[in-house]
């Protein structure tokens, strides 16, 4: 079922990722074509700080966007985190800077993801490899505005 998943999310097409643009979904958008992801988005301090802690299991394909004001130097840990994360960290424009692959739940150990970043994405460990999602990607989503690469329509 998880590959059958996979696949689906693979053959969306542009024209069908931009009318998926909402924000519950954010599409990852490659080389290797689109990646729709279904998404709570933590756009304050206190959902930011909450993050995904507690959080028992997340569907294959969701996850969570943390979109700030300005972009900054982002910093994670997986404290309280009980699931495997891959984090996907992406400056003003979308465009992906860094991802952390396997982040191992409970650890505290700081997770840099470097300078400028203004959104993160969280997903499920090891789909970012498996998708084949890399730097230079594109994230799509109405939080990046007018400034984005791949703007919503």
């Amino acid at each position: 079922m998880k590959t059958s998943l996979l696949a689906a999310a693979l053959a969306v097409t542009s024209t069908a990722a931009a009318a998926l643009c909402s924000e519950d979904r954010v599409t990852v958008i490659g080389d290797f074509g689109h990646a729709p992801f279904t998404v709570t988005v933590a756009d304050d301090d206190q959902e930011r700080a909450r993050g995904l802690m507690d959080v028992a299991e997340m569907p294959t394909m969701s996850g969570m966007l943390f979109v700030y004001d300005a972009p900054q130097h982002a910093t994670f840990w997986m404290r309280n985190t009980l699931i495997g994360l891959d984090m996907v960290f992406a400056g003003p424009d979308g465009t992906i800077l860094a991802i952390h692959e396997n982040a191992v739940p409970m650890d505290e150990t700081v997770i840099d993801g470097g300078q400028g970043v203004q959104f993160v994405l969280e997903v499920n460990a090891g789909l970012t490899r498996r998708l084949g999602i890399k730097t230079g990607d594109i994230l799509q989503h109405p939080s990046l505005g007018a400034g984005a690469i791949s703007p919503c329509e």
